[in-house]
C-alpha cells in the first residue's frame, strides 16, 4: 500500500512518463539529429523532464495523500472533540519545539492498520496524519514518540531533499532511456524507427525508474535513522525506543503474510534483494541505534 514515499514516487514515475509521451507526441526531440544524437541537448531535455517530474509529484503530495488515504483535516478553529484536541495540541507542541513556524496540518484517517505519515511541498504546507487504528492501539508516550518522528521529518526538510535526489535520478533515467530507445530504434526499418523508440523510451522510463528506486528508498532508510535521532531529541530517547517497541509488538501480532506497518514502514525484518526497495530500515535495526544514541 504506498502512502508517503511510495505514492510520491508512484505520482513521479506517471508524471514523468506523462511528460514523455507528450513531449514526443508533439516532436520536441531536438537531441535527435540526422547525425545521431546530441547529448548536450539531451541532458538538458532531461533535467527538464526529470525535474518537472519531480517537482509536479512534491507539489500534490499532501493533496494526493488526502485523496488516496480518505485523511479528514482537523479544523483548529472548529468544534473539537477531546482525542482531536489532544492531537493538535502535541502535534502544534512539538512542531513548535522543532522551530517550525507555521504548524502542519493535522489529519484522521479511518483504518485499523498503526499508522502515521508526514508529507507535503514544504514546511509551511505540511501534514501529519494518523490512523485511527494508532489512536486506538497505543498508548499515549508511544503515540508522542511517533508524532515526533514526523515532525522530525518535516523539521529535516526529507520530502524536499527526496524531491531534488529523485529529480537527479529522474534526469539519468530519461537520458538512459533515450538513448536505449534510439538504439533499439535502429534495429528496424526506418518507417518503424519513430513508433520503436516511442515505445522503447517509455518502457525504458519504467525500468530505469524502478532501478533508480534502489538509490531513492536507500536514502530513505538513511533519512528514517535522522527522524529517529530527531524525535529522540524533541520527545525523549526512551519515549522513541518506546513507540518503536510498540510497533514492534502490534508487528507480531500481524498474519504472517502482511508482516508490515504500511507508512511508518515497520518491518520484523527484510531480508534479501526486496530490501533494497524497502523505504525504512528494519525495526530493530532501528531501536538498536537509538539505544546507542548519546
Amino acid at each position: 500500500m504506498f502512502k508517503r514515499i511510495g505514492l510520491f514516487m508512484l505520482v513521479n514515475i506517471l508524471v514523468m512518463v506523462t511528460i514523455g509521451v507528450i513531449t514526443s507526441l508533439l516532436g520536441v526531440q531536438h537531441y535527435v539529429t540526422s547525425r545521431g544524437i546530441n547529448f548536450g541537448a539531451l541532458l538538458v531535455f532531461s533535467g527538464v523532464v526529470g525535474f518537472s517530474g519531480a517537482l509536479i509529484s512534491l507539489a500534490l503530495s499532501r493533496v494526493m495523500a488526502k485523496w488516496s488515504m480518505g485523511v479528514q483535516v482537523i479544523d483548529p478553529n472548529g468544534p473539537l472533540r477531546s482525542h482531536e484536541k489532544a492531537l493538535l495540541e502535541e502535534v502544534y507542541s512539538l512542531a513548535r519545539k522543532a522551530g517550525l513556524r507555521v504548524m502542519p496540518e493535522v489529519g484522521v484517517y479511518d483504518s485499523p492498520e498503526v499508522n502515521a505519515f508526514a508529507t507535503g511541498p514544504s514546511k509551511s504546507r505540511s501534514l501529519v496524519a494518523v490512523s485511527s487504528g494508532l489512536l486506538e492501539e497505543m498508548d499515549e508516550d508511544a503515540v508522542k514518540g511517533v508524532l515526533a518522528h514526523e515532525i522530525a521529518h518535516i523539521a529535516n526538510g526529507d520530502m524536499v531533499t527526496m524531491t531534488l535526489l529523485q529529480g537527479v535520478i529522474n534526469t539519468f533515467v530519461v537520458f538512459l532511456s533515450r538513448i536505449c530507445a534510439y538504439v533499439a530504434s535502429r534495429f528496424v526499418r526506418e518507417d518503424m524507427a519513430p513508433i520503436v523508440q516511442f515505445i522503447a523510451s517509455i518502457i525504458f522510463d519504467i525500468l530505469f525508474s524502478i532501478l533508480g528506486s534502489i538509490v531513492v528508498m536507500a536514502f530513505s532508510r538513511y533519512r528514517e535513522y535522522q527522524a529517529d535521532a530527531g524525535a529522540a531529541r524533541l520527545t525523549g530517547k526512551d519515549r522513541m525506543i518506546h513507540a518503536l517497541q510498540s510497533l514492534k509488538h502490534t508487528v507480531e501480532l500481524v498474519d504472517t503474510e502482511q508482516k508490515s506497518v504500511a507508512a511508518f514502514k515497520i518491518s520484523s525484518g527484510r531480508n534479501g534483494f526486496l530490501s533494497l526497495f524497502a523505504s525504512h530500515p528494519d525495526l530493530d535495526d532501528r531501536i538498536q541505534r537509538l539505544q546507542s544514541m548519546k
